[in-house]
């Protein structure tokens, strides 16, 4: 290492340093400011969280369904598949026949990863209970001949 490339090296050390000491040195400021110059009130109602005027009722710690989370999961997976077509968009006229044939693929893997979600229930949000009824009426339907309400 010549001594110019040692030099630059601290150098850019140093500076990123200082960067890091004053970005430190700043937040600690505003939070000790906002801690000695701001007001303080003990009262009781302090404590109590704001819900439009209403005193709370009951428990925050509510059960979240599995199914928001499962919503959850297929937002980002289809959000990601979003991303990575737009990628793919713009740069249509680079990459050709060969990239339009990987994103027909790639379209193709998350349509059948979407079709198997259908058909194993995945996305179907009905109780169970409601499911086997429908199902019984289908089958009444489908055998008989008639309407069930008939």
């Amino acid at each position: 290492m010549s001594m110019s490339t040692t030099t630059e090296v601290i150098a850019h050390y140093w500076a990123f340093a200082v960067f890091l000491i004053g970005a430190l040195g700043l937040c600690s400021l505003m939070l000790l400011g906002a801690r000695y110059l701001g007001g303080r009130a003990q009262a009781r109602a302090k404590h109590v969280p704001y819900e439009s005027g209403l005193d709370s009722v009951g428990s925050a710690r509510l059960r979240m369904s599995a199914k928001f989370y499962l919503v959850a999961m297929f937002f980002v997976i289809f959000d990601v598949e979003a991303l990575f077509l737009y990628a793919w968009a713009v740069s249509v006229r680079e990459v050709g026949w060969l990239g339009f044939i990987e994103a027909a693929v790639f379209i193709a893997i998350l349509l059948a990863g979407l079709f198997y979600l259908v058909r194993i229930g995945a996305l179907n949000w009905t109780p169970v209970r409601s499911r086997r009824e429908t199902a019984g009426k289908s089958h009444v339907r489908l055998t008989s001949g008639k309407h069930p309400q008939q």
